[in-house]
């Protein structure tokens, strides 16, 4: 099952507060901060992530078991595991960046 849990929207100037991640080239504010859960990110020019989630607004949900989810699925960003244990992955629904993501229970 899916629970809502953020939306991220690509910005083109650098916002207060956003923390850069170096390897993917790239800064995000927290969802947390927004009343809305939006998570902001300023892709620099030369970042390595597909161009779709670059110019599009993704919407993020939290999964149960991303591995699931995953299959059959238009992958756009194989999953991956984040420093706190969380699992991250992006698929593509609907012509839209959909962004997974299991934390560590």
């Amino acid at each position: 099952m899916r629970k809502f849990a953020h939306i991220g929207i690509p910005s083109a100037e650098k916002r207060e507060n956003m923390s850069r991640i170096d390897a993917m080239k790239l800064s995000v504010s927290s969802p947390a901060d927004s009343k809305h859960s939006i998570e902001w990110l300023y892709f620099e020019y030369d970042c390595p992530m597909p161009k779709l989630l670059q110019t599009s607004t993704h919407i993020a949900y939290f999964v149960d078991d991303i591995e699931s989810e995953l299959k059959g699925a238009n992958v756009l960003v194989p999953m991956s595991v984040l420093p706190d244990g969380t699992k991250l992955a992006f698929i593509v629904e609907e012509g839209v960046p959909i962004e997974l993501l299991q934390p560590l229970v």
